[in-house]
């Protein structure tokens, strides 16, 4: 417990020490999730998730998705899924060569569909301590979208189609984690890089799962995500993310 108290400090101070100066909101994640154990190796999931953004005055976005995982080996699991999400995009404003307005287009919801699949790696210790890695290929497909858009030179509102468009990103996350079995609390500490040709966000996590009981379980986290190579038009901010989850097993 002494290394992971360490590990959890360490991560929590980077959080803390990174962009301090930039940008950043705050926001909320809420999550609830029923996992049914189909035999010692497969297991299938149903997850629903809500966030927050603006200081946790906006709805950002929600989510619900379906899963399976496999255990490989006693070390290696393999999992795949899909996830149906709704976002809330923010306004913005366009401006002209000289710097004048052109277009503002106000914040608008669209769909997004994302498949993934990846691989967990891990090694526990005798003493409960349990290292990972999950290395997971996402991709993400925005269907076309038409919307209506103020022209600050024509002082009137036109149609604005914004076009369909598929993204693959690689997710590569480190994990130590306190996992002993009936525990009431399993401590966990992670950093998780996004990759698209290049690193687009990195996201340092500190929470812990509480068992409530042998079918019911809490979760809890902080998460920092720093952004990065962020278009220079596109306002998309650091965020500070405080987590809660429910988890029902069957």
């Amino acid at each position: 417990m002494h290394m992971f108290k360490r590990m959890a400090a360490v991560v929590t101070l980077m959080a803390a020490a990174l962009h301090a100066t930039a940008q950043s909101e705050g926001g909320m994640v809420l999550s609830a999730e029923a996992e049914k154990k189909i035999d010692k190796n497969l297991s299938v999931n149903v997850e629903a998730d809500l966030r927050t953004r603006n200081d946790f005055k906006t709805l950002d976005r929600w989510s619900i998705g379906i899963g399976a995982s496999y255990k490989l080996t006693s070390w290696l699991k393999a999992d795949a899924g899909y996830i149906l999400l709704d976002q809330n995009n923010r306004e913005k404003i366009t401006y002209e060569d000289d710097g004048d307005y052109n277009h503002l287009r106000p914040s608008y919801w669209s769909i997004k569909h994302r498949v993934y699949a990846g691989l967990t790696g891990s090694y526990k210790f005798s003493n409960g301590i349990k290292l990972s890695l999950r290395e997971r290929w996402q991709y993400t497909y925005r269907p076309e979208k038409t919307m209506q858009r103020w022209d600050y030179d024509d002082e009137a509102w036109e149609d604005y189609t914004r076009a369909g468009k598929g993204k693959n990103q690689l997710r590569s996350r480190f994990e130590i984690a306190y996992d002993k079995k009936n525990a009431l609390f399993s401590p966990y500490a992670n950093v998780e890089l996004y990759n698209a040709w290049g690193i687009e966000k990195i996201r340092y996590t500190v929470g812990t799962d509480i068992r409530l009981s042998k079918q019911h379980q809490l979760g809890v986290f902080y998460r920092f995500q720093d952004m990065k190579h962020v278009d220079a038009d596109e306002y998309d901010p650091d965020m500070h993310y405080l987590g809660i989850g429910y988890k029902f097993k069957f």
